[in-house]
Order: structure tokens, then sequence, then C-alpha cells
């Protein structure tokens, strides 16, 4: 007569724990899992650094179970090479680092915004008043950076080539102080230090912009990965897309407040970063997504690898498929 009452009481009690059960099996999966820790690269500028603002904003790393380690550079050939070393397992590059991904030494998972901040340029009454004009000019230039690629890009549509012109190598800051003091007859640079040069020289003349070969030619920076991180570990790289997708799509949205919130990021004065969304293109998701199938972005790709072999980094120019991860970014973005 007793055996109703006590099995009763077992199920009450079972009712009771097995839900409890069921939550602690759930949370021993995804959302208790610990998150993945990357290591990823980046150069203190706006476009090296403002989707990682908005991602840091918007607390996308946790919300894609990650736990990013970010390390500052001051330019992409050295990310390239921890990226080689296994230091790294991200980073980016400015577009005239690309021919090292296109040499086979990390993988493109995602373009990022396009350059469109260089200028050659020159001075009033220099007697310069077009690029076939710096025919055996000096000009001051940091060699392999997208300052020289479009000094390459300008000359060749002059009928002329770097063999033509005198070309001085020097360091970015260097190029400043050189056209500042007239020490060289022209300079290939970007925006901000322009503005820089433009406080001892305001009515600078400039020759040619990025902006005069596009759409047929643009200068994307890029996140990179490490190759074995592509290979063996695609779900991770996924993640990073993730976030980097969704830090992209709020800067496209949002680009005044991405400047400020990237010196912020940096710790840097805000007036650094004023303006610097207007010498960039920020091309939301959906749209590279779509310029991907179309193949737009292999041919933005394509150019600067054809580039590279006039310049001599490259013997050859290789198929983009080889070194971007189209696949992988397109998944990322919801198929």
């Amino acid at each position: 007569m007793r055996r109703p009452r006590i099995l009763a009481t077992v199920l009450a009690a079972l009712a009771v724990l097995l839900p409890a059960a069921g939550c602690g099996s759930s949370d021993s999966g995804g959302d208790a899992a610990e998150p993945k820790k990357v290591r990823i690269g980046y150069i203190a500028d706006f476009s090296g650094a403002a989707v990682l603002a908005a991602a840091d904003k918007q607390g996308l790393w946790a919300k894609n179970g990650l736990e990013p380690e970010l390390k500052v550079f001051t330019n992409g050939p050295l990310q390239i090479q921890a990226l080689g070393a296994g230091d790294l397992d991200f980073g980016y590059i400015g577009s005239g680092a690309t021919w090292l991904a296109a040499s086979g030494k990390a993988k493109i998972i995602a373009p990022n915004m396009l350059g469109q901040a260089d200028r050659v340029i020159t001075y009033p009454g220099s007697g310069i008043s077009s690029i076939a004009d710096l025919k055996g000019k000096k000009i001051g230039v940091p060699e392999g950076t997208s300052g020289d690629m479009i000094l390459e890009l300008a000359l060749k549509e002059a009928g002329l080539s770097g063999k033509d012109v005198q070309k001085v190598n020097m360091d970015a800051s260097t190029v400043v102080t050189a056209f500042s003091g007239k020490q060289v007859d022209a300079a290939a640079i970007w925006y901000p230090l322009i503005d820089t040069i433009k406080k001892n020289v305001p009515d600078l003349v400039e020759l040619t912009k990025s902006e005069d070969f596009y759409p047929r030619l643009s200068f994307p920076s890029s996140f990179v990965a490490r190759n074995e991180i592509v290979a063996e570990d695609a779900a991770t790289v996924s993640k990073v897309l993730k976030v980097l997708q969704q830090g992209n799509d709020w800067v496209a949205a949002n680009t005044t407040e991405a400047e400020t919130l990237t010196a912020t990021f940096l710790k840097a004065p805000a007036e650094q970063f004023k303006g610097s969304s207007a010498v960039t293109k920020i091309l939301p998701t959906s749209e590279l997504k779509g310029l991907m199938a179309d193949g737009s972005v292999a041919g933005w790709y394509k150019g600067l690898a054809d580039l590279f072999v006039t310049m001599g980094k490259l013997t050859d120019s290789p198929d983009p498929a080889t070194y971007i991860t189209t696949d992988l970014y397109t998944a990322a973005a919801g198929g």
C-alpha cells in the first residue's frame, strides 16, 4: 500500500532534477565553453584599427566566443613575418604588403578599406605640371608602399618607368621632412602625412591620386591569417571573420563616430583621425560579398599582383584564388 506513495515521491523528485540536469548539459557546450584565444596584429592608424575599435566597443569578440590578444605593429611585412614564425594568428596589412600574401606567406581572409589617400605631389612653380614632367626628377618615396605603387602606375600611364626618374627611397617621415625642405622635386606619399606637409607647403600640387585609377584598380588593405590556421582551424577563422564583418559594417554606417572611436581606442588625440574616412572607401559586408561573387575583388588583387611584377616584387602574378579565402568570407557572411 505504501508503494504508490513512494513512486509518486520519486517521480516528483525527478521532475525537479531533470530540467536542472538539462540546463547543465547545455551550459557545458557552446555558451559555457572557454573563449578561443587568438593573437591579432594591427597598425595604429584609421584603416588598421577602426574595425578593431568597433569590435571592442560592441563586445563582438566575446559574442563570437573569442578572446583577442591585440598586438600593434608599425607595418604589414613585420606582421607577415610574425605569422610565419607562429607568433601571430591574424594580422592586418596595407596594399603595399599584399605581394607577401600573393607569394604564399599568408592568406587574405577579408578585404578591408580601399585606400584613396595616396598622391604624387610637387611644388607650385616647380615647372612640373604633369607626371610626364617628372622625367629625370628626384622623387622621394617609401619603397614598397602604396605610394610607390601609385607612382609606378602614374609613370606607366605617362609612358615612363621607374628608371626614367630618380627614385629616392625614404621612410614616410623622412619624405615629409624632405619635401617640406624642398630636398626633392616631388614625392609619392599619402594622407594624413600630406596634411603635415601642407603646414609648410600649403599650396602643394597634386599630380595624381588613388581615385584616378578606381574602379579598374583599387588599393585594398586586408586582414590576413597564418596559413596553418586556415588549413587546420576554419572554425576559428570563421569566428574572426564574423567579428571583422560586424565591426566593418558598424564603421561603414558610422564613419564620423568611427574616427573618434579609433582615436580613443589608440589613446590618441581625436584631431589626429578627423577626416580619415574621407580618404578611404568603406564597403559594407553585403557589398563586398557581391563584389567577391562577380569577380571584382579578385580583380583588385590581380591588378596589384600585376603591378608587383612590374616593380620586381613578384616574378609572376598568381591567381588570387590561391591566397584569398573567398569561400570562408562568404560563408561567414551568411552564405
